[in-house]
């Protein structure tokens, strides 16, 4: 019997990162060098590399008997001391029942376009997961390219919605930003809430980055600026390393009465509620706590000390360009100076350079510009700089913290080798391409001689 699929899943690429860890994989399994067996450079995959925090398990392990289902918008402890940690961290007064509960922010944000209707504005470079959700729910929706400082333009964005028809727009708004690891600060933000306010804009602010920026006093919450139209998303795979916990919550705007109701169909529908033990543990996470603090104090300190020096690094080789992140353990970097180059060898795409790179000797995961929304001839690429062991390195941290610019240097060195080593490697293969590239500009110069002297 054959199964047919519909096609608009037919039409859903797995994401770039997650089919990179499985290429990955099978290419080592089977790859003939030496230089095979210490793995690879991986720029690929984000994910922080830190320790859940201990308070947290314990939480898990002694609520390991709470065997009942949670009610589908979690449970009333979780959902208070999130309200009180967004007063605390953010500045906000959220009443709980502002509060849904789900198996992560990239299934909320999911189930946040299955109810809203109107045509999703995203922003590019992107996320790589937006694009495939607003594909497998068939929305509409219009790509809106950033300005050349990779931030969303208030103009271009009234531009785009004048020429939309729809009664509401919807905006994903998402900040600290993946791929870049820029954050929009107070003025941006104010600026793109006006022209919301007048062309009837939701705004889906993903905030998961949040407590990853690096001076947090700028960090301003879209939900603060834009309270009446704005939905906020966070949750604990970033600030608390615990991904696989797989539990994220959103705020919904003040008056959203009827809308709540009408999301907590969906939620009752599609998967009941988020596991008990795991939200036990997530009110241990958000209870505001001084182990807490310092947790995120370290942490983000160390992302930023990788993110220095994986931006000045990449910055220092000739023709590459970086963005300077002011949050996430992620920058993007733009290669397009070697684009001649590229082309020259029959790399015409970003897919064809991130396969360039996997292949020895350069052993080098990044996720190319299609994936991010970029053209696909666009030679742009996210770098994630957590390649390393957080356990030892958030400890090597605490006993001795780096405090001087050549300290930091050597922080990375000694506690990020692979990160250094891939950098580096990253030069190589820019150097070998444009020494093939100079070699056959030579030998085609050369011929034209030869040509010329066998003609006269």
């Amino acid at each position: 019997m054959k199964f047919i699929v519909d096609q608009q899943v037919e039409d859903i690429e797995m994401p770039e990162n997650l089919k990179l860890n499985t290429f990955l994989k099978e290419f080592h399994s089977v790859c003939p060098h030496s230089e095979c067996s210490f793995g690879l450079y991986g720029f690929a995959f984000g994910q922080s590399p830190f320790p859940v925090p201990l308070l947290m398990q314990e939480a898990l392990m002694k609520n390991a008997n709470q065997g009942a289902y949670a009610p589908v918008p979690g449970i009333p402890e979780l959902r208070n001391a999130i309200s009180k940690y967004n007063k605390h961290y953010f500045g906000m007064d959220i009443a709980p029942e502002r509060i849904y509960v789900g198996p992560g922010t990239k299934e909320l944000i999911f189930n946040l376009l299955e109810i809203l209707h109107g045509t999703v504005i995203l922003p590019t470079p992107a996320w790589l997961g937006y694009l495939p959700q607003i594909r497998l729910l068939k929305k509409n929706y219009h790509m809106l390219p950033t300005n050349t400082n990779k931030k969303i333009s208030p103009i271009d964005l009234k531009k785009l919605s004048l020429r939309l028809q729809d009664r509401q727009k919807i905006l994903i708004l998402n900040n600290p930003n993946n791929p870049t690891g820029l954050l929009h600060n107070r003025l941006e933000l104010e600026e793109i809430a006006d022209v919301c306010r007048e062309q009837n804009i939701t705004v889906i602010s993903d905030e998961i980055y949040a407590q990853t920026t690096y001076d947090f006093s700028k960090f301003v919450s879209m939900g603060k600026i834009y309270p009446e139209g704005t939905f906020i998303t966070n949750g604990l795979s970033k600030s608390h390393a615990a991904g696989g916990y797989r539990l994220g919550y959103v705020i919904f705007p003040q008056h959203a009465v009827d809308l709540k109701r009408q999301f907590k169909k969906i939620l009752a529908t599609e998967y009941t509620a988020v596991s008990t033990p795991i939200q036990y543990a997530a009110v241990a996470g958000f209870e505001i706590s001084k182990e807490i603090d310092i947790y995120f104090d370290a942490t983000r300190s160390i992302h930023q000390i990788m993110g220095e020096y994986t931006y000045n690094a990449l910055s220092a080789i000739e023709g590459i360009k970086a963005t300077k992140p002011d949050a996430t353990f992620y920058l993007l970097a733009d290669f397009n100076a070697f684009a001649t180059e590229l082309q020259k060898v029959k790399i015409n795409t970003s897919q064809k350079l991130s396969e360039a790179l996997i292949v020895h000797p350069y052993h080098i995961a990044i996720v190319g510009g299609d994936s991010l929304v970029l053209e696909r001839t666009d030679f742009s690429a996210r770098i994630a700089y957590v390649d390393y062991n957080g356990t030892k390195v958030l400890q090597n941290y605490f006993d001795n913290k780096p405090k001087t610019s050549s300290e930091r240097i050597e922080f990375v060195k000694n506690n990020a080798p692979k990160v250094v080593a891939g950098i580096e490697m990253i030069c190589t293969f820019f150097k070998n391409l444009r020494k093939e590239s100079l070699n056959d500009l030579q030998t085609q110069k050369k011929k034209k001689f030869d040509d010329r002297l066998n003609s006269a």
